[in-house]
Parts: structure tokens; C-alpha cells; sequence
């Protein structure tokens, strides 16, 4: 059974490739990030993307459901269950972020 909210999350995030650059790699964004956009930020857009999408499904069904326009309220809870599970993802790499930065910093003491 395949979840569709990790497929969407799994779906937004395509698989890393180094750039390359210079031995410093302090340059500013390598060749590869300035004539496509698969960099950090543009994973980072889409995956913020799918969680908003998620969201924004779920919410649409919610007022559906309240005015009584909702046939099958399964849909809802199916999209309710998917959003919540998109924004814990999310939250969850956030902090795996955080701590991981914390931890270089900590190193540089």
C-alpha cells in the first residue's frame, strides 16, 4: 500500500546531484544550478508545494463537509489524514535540519 502523501513529498524532492565547482566550493551556486533549477531551493519550493497543496485539499473538503455539499465524508478524512501526515514529514525534516546545523556548529567551537 503506497501512501500518496509521501509519494507527493517523494515526488517533489528528485534525487540529489552534486554539483560541481571549484576544490571550495565557495563560489556561489555551481554550473549546473544556475542553468537548471534542481538546487536546494527549488526541492525546497516544491516540497513546501505539496504540503500547501495538501493542506489546501483537505481544507477545501472540510468547508464542503460543513455546508453539507461532502457526498462521501471518507474523502475528507482521507485528505485530513494525508495533510497531517505531509506536515508531520515536513516538520520532522525541519528539525532533522536544525539539528544537523546545530551539530556543524557545535564542531566549529
Amino acid at each position: 500500500m503506497t501512501l500518496s502523501a509521501i509519494g507527493a513529498i517523494s515526488a517533489a524532492l528528485p534525487s540529489f546531484t552534486p554539483r560541481t565547482s571549484d576544490v571550495t566550493g565557495l563560489d556561489g551556486p555551481g554550473p549546473a544550478a544556475a542553468s537548471t533549477s534542481s538546487g536546494f531551493a527549488a526541492m525546497l519550493e516544491k516540497g513546501i508545494t505539496a504540503v500547501e497543496s495538501a493542506q489546501s485539499k483537505a481544507d477545501g473538503l472540510a468547508v464542503h463537509a460543513a455546508t453539507g455539499d461532502l457526498t462521501d465524508i471518507h474523502d475528507y478524512t482521507i485528505a485530513a489524514t494525508q495533510a497531517a501526515l505531509v506536515t508531520q514529514l515536513a516538520t520532522t525534516i525541519r528539525t532533522k535540519g536544525v539539528d544537523a546545523f546545530n551539530q556543524i556548529m557545535g564542531m566549529q567551537a
